[in-house]
């Protein structure tokens, strides 16, 4: 053995790999933060501000529409001091879905659109193939009008 004190230096092949790998996974992740802060220092966009939402078209009921059919079916109302409601079949919705309050004065009539129907509707009676719908009050019931 040598005794002069130097060591014999150790082949590359008999070295540790192990070293290489952990500088390798600190430098990416030095690398990943960095390019987390970067992003991070950034301006985020603001966001665009919601369009409102577009208007809902609410239908007027057309007056001229009631007052047409009302002419020509208007006999089977039941009328209650001058007053009667009725409903008109919309034919886009294929329902009763117009509400009026027909306010009678001598010959001439009054139309009020309304929401819903407050009195029961006639059935029995009534034509089939009829585009209103008549109510008539509880209290014109009782009293067998």
């Amino acid at each position: 053995m040598d005794e002069s004190g130097e060591e014999t230096p150790v082949s590359p092949s008999r070295l540790s790999k192990t070293p290489s790998w952990i500088t390798l996974g600190f430098v990416l992740g030095v690398l990943f933060v960095l390019a987390l802060r970067s992003d991070g220092d950034a301006p985020k966009p603001k966001p665009a501000p919601a369009s409102p939402p577009p208007p809902v078209k609410l239908e007027r009921p057309r007056v001229t529409d009631i007052e047409a059919v009302f002419a020509d079916w208007g006999h089977h109302a039941v009328w209650h001091n001058d007053l009667t409601e009725v409903a008109l079949w919309d034919t886009a919705k294929r329902s009763y879905s117009q509400f009026y309050e027909v306010l009678r004065s001598g010959d001439v009539y009054y139309f009020r659109s309304i929401d819903r129907l407050t009195h029961p509707v006639i059935t029995q009676g009534m034509p089939r193939d009829c585009p209103l719908l008549f109510t008539q009050p509880e209290d014109a019931r009782a009293d067998g009008k």
